[in-house]
């Protein structure tokens, strides 16, 4: 199993905390809203992923396990 970080779409509110703390993993979709590029994420930043995560004001980004 891989580890995955995933934005749910249905709690997020574009406000772009995470994109202002790591704008390479981070963007925004055609909807204003969050997604992540989890091919972009490594070992040094995965300090900043983490904090994204935390300071994300409605926990809309999570990690989720995947079949690989």
């Amino acid at each position: 199993m891989k580890k995955i970080v995933k934005v749910n779409k249905d709690k997020c509110l574009g406000c772009g905390m995470c994109v202002g703390i790591n704008s390479d993993v981070f963007d925004f979709d055609e909807d204003g809203l969050a997604k992540a590029d989890n091919d972009k994420i490594n070992d040094e930043n995965k300090e900043e992923i983490n904090n994204a995560i935390d300071s994300c004001p409605v926990s809309a980004i999570e990690v989720k396990e995947e079949n690989e």
